[in-house]
């Protein structure tokens, strides 16, 4: 065929790292949903390292996907099949600390985006965030930026910083209500549930936070539960569970995608979700819960940036300063606007299937030379 003819799809081998924090199920909620979206684009070569069985099931591989335990020979068979032109690299989404650590993929990994690209292979990163954002680190990262077809981020201020490529939705937020019917202001499931879920590096909460949300809960008929989304918060929830009076869903470590069906079907109880993580935050939303960051003070605006970018604004709450009456009416507030949150919601997963859409052309498009 001549130069010019119209574009081919060609399905290449898909080199996908899919290893994260193995005792944070909202790692897993991020790298299933790429491996989902990648699957029709080419065969999936996923590394998972030494992920725990839980870990792995979580990320839901099927026989399939070829797994790979060692980061040799999942380099070594990437460089293979990049050498013969199978080859594209995904880069796994999430959180990526811009040290020399915590940049190791995409530094260790260049010599494999080279190849792929030098035999017209596709490179791309989607729903990738900075936690951090010094100068230094900003160069390293330009190589890699530079190799990609695509690069989207999930965060205004990650895109900012690094100042190529667009903002998308945080892939979590593309997960599904087991019950779409509820999904929206329309449906009638009973929601008689609070859950909260705080992050144990951080400030114990203060007896106004407490109070505040004992008293929202009462007035609203609903349940406190406290619940173990990462492993290392786990001691945080059962202390949290005993000073709010609330029942308590804990995780030993093991079995994470137990352990998320266990935390899905208690998000499609709730009412209102009170933490300081994100994806518990999310993962409740896209079973029908309302957000509420209720912060213990301002030092981060994590959530806030990646609510906003998926068009979801004001769900953050600094308890610093608060009465309890305050903090009971702020949460009170966000329930109110359930039906105006779950409209958002759903505008960002129709702008993630774009991407869904964007990231498969990428990938099998291949220019008829």
């Amino acid at each position: 065929m001549s130069q010019g003819s119209s574009p081919q799809r060609m399905l290449r081998d898909i080199f996908v790292p899919a290893r994260g924090q193995y005792d944070n199920i909202g790692d897993i909620l991020l790298r299933r949903q790429l491996l989902d979206w990648l699957r029709a684009s080419g065969p999936l070569h996923v590394y998972v390292g030494e992920a725990p069985d839980g870990y792995a099931e979580g990320l839901g591989l099927t026989p399939v996907d070829v797994q790979y335990r060692s980061f040799r020979r999942w380099y070594a068979a990437a460089l293979a099949s990049a050498a013969r032109g199978r080859a594209s690299y995904v880069f796994k989404p999430g959180e990526i600390q811009l040290t020399l650590i915590g940049m190791k993929e995409h530094l260790a990994m260049l010599p494999v985006l080279a190849l792929v690209r030098a035999r017209h292979g596709r490179v791309a990163r989607v729903g990738v965030g900075s936690r951090n954002f010094a100068p230094l680190p900003r160069a390293l990262m330009g190589p890699s930026i530079a190799l990609s077809n695509v690069s989207l981020w999930r965060d205004e201020a990650t895109a900012g910083y690094l100042g190529q490529g667009s903002i998308m939705p945080d892939l979590a937020f593309a997960g599904s209500s087991a019950d779409s019917s509820d999904a929206n202001a329309g449906g009638t499931a009973r929601r008689d549930v609070l859950v909260v879920s705080m992050r144990s590096d951080l400030e114990y909460p203060s007896g106004a936070w407490l109070a505040g949300v004992r008293a929202v809960a009462a007035d609203n008929g609903l349940q406190i539960w406290c619940v173990t989304q990462v492993l290392r918060d786990d001691d945080k929830c059962g202390q949290l569970a005993a000073d709010l009076g609330g029942e308590e869903l804990r995780w030993n470590g093991t079995g994470h995608d137990e352990q998320e069906q266990r935390l899905r079907a208690l998000y499609r109880r709730a009412a209102l979700t009170v933490s300081d993580r994100l994806h518990v935050l999310v993962g409740a939303l896209t079973e029908g819960a309302v957000p509420a960051a209720l912060l213990v003070d301002a030092k981060s605006d994590k959530i806030a940036r990646h609510f906003a970018a998926a068009g979801l604004h004001d769900v953050s709450i600094v308890s610093a300063g608060l009465s309890a009456a305050e903090i009971a009416e702020r949460l009170q507030n966000l329930l109110g606007r359930r039906v105006a949150i779950l409209a958002g919601l759903a505008e960002a997963q129709d702008e993630l299937q774009t991407v869904r859409r964007l990231l498969d052309q990428v990938l099998t498009t291949e220019s008829v030379r």
